[in-house]
C-alpha cells in the first residue's frame, strides 16, 4: 500500500482536496486532526505540554472537561520558534505512532496522509509520493482570516513558521493548483487514476 503525502500552506485548501480523494474511496489520515485529538486525550502529551507551556495551556470547559486552550497555545508558539519546535517534538512522534497503527487497518492500493507541515516535520520521508496543494498567498490569507476569525497579522505569524510553496515544490512529486473547485475536482480525479497505476 502506498502512502501519498498531501501538503500545502495554511489556507491552501488541503482539507478540501483530501475530502475529494475521500469521495473517491481513498482512506484519509489528517495529521492535524489527530494532533488535536492527542493534545486533548493523550496523558503523556498533556503532561509534556503543561511542562513546556505551563498549566494555563489547559482550561476547563462548560461541561467540566479539561481541554487545551488553543488560543493560549497558539499565542505562545507562533511568537517563539523554539517553543513551536519543542511542541512539535512532543506531538509529531505521537502522531506518527498513531498513524502506524491506523495504517495497519487499511486495505486499499494507497492512502492519503494530509499534513500542513509534512516537510518541516520530516513526515515526507515516510511517503512514497507527495502532492502539493498550491494557492495564491493573498487568497490563502483571506481564507484563514475568514475561517479562524483572526487578524492578518496572526495569519502572517503562522505563515512565517511554515515553508513557502517554492521550498515545498522542490520535494513534491505532483502539484494541484486549487483556485477553482470544479477544476480542482477534475485534477483530483486525474491524480487518482495516476496513483492507482503507479
Amino acid at each position: 500500500m502506498k502512502v501519498i503525502g498531501l501538503t500545502g500552506g495554511i489556507g491552501s485548501g488541503k482539507s478540501t482536496v483530501a475530502k475529494m480523494f475521500e469521495r473517491l474511496g481513498v482512506p484519509i489520515f489528517i495529521a492535524d486532526d489527530v494532533s488535536k485529538k492527542l493534545l486533548q486525550s493523550d496523558k503523556d502529551v498533556i503532561t509534556a505540554v503543561k511542562k513546556l507551556l505551563g498549566d494555563s495551556s489547559y482550561i476547563i470547559d462548560s461541561k467540566g472537561v479539561v481541554i487545551p486552550d488553543r488560543k493560549f497555545i497558539a499565542s505562545k508558539v507562533f511568537s517563539d520558534k523554539s517553543l513551536l519546535k519543542s511542541l512539535n517534538a512532543i506531538l509529531h512522534p505521537a502522531v506518527r505512532s498513531y498513524f502506524k497503527n491506523w495504517l495497519k487497518t487499511q486495505k486499499t492500493s494507497y492512502i492519503i496522509y494530509e499534513a500542513a507541515i509534512l516537510f518541516e516535520s520530516g513526515g515526507h520521508q515516510s511517503c512514497d509520493h507527495v502532492i502539493l496543494v498550491s494557492t495564491e498567498i493573498e487568497e490563502r490569507i483571506r481564507r484563514v482570516m475568514e475561517r479562524d476569525q483572526v487578524s492578518r497579522k496572526e495569519v502572517e505569524a503562522r505563515l512565517n513558521n511554515q515553508w513557502t510553496d517554492i521550498e515545498r515544490l522542490n520535494l513534491s512529486d505532483f502539484v494541484i493548483i486549487n483556485n477553482n473547485l470544479i477544476k480542482t475536482e477534475s485534477y483530483v480525479s486525474i491524480m487518482h487514476d495516476v496513483l492507482l497505476n503507479l
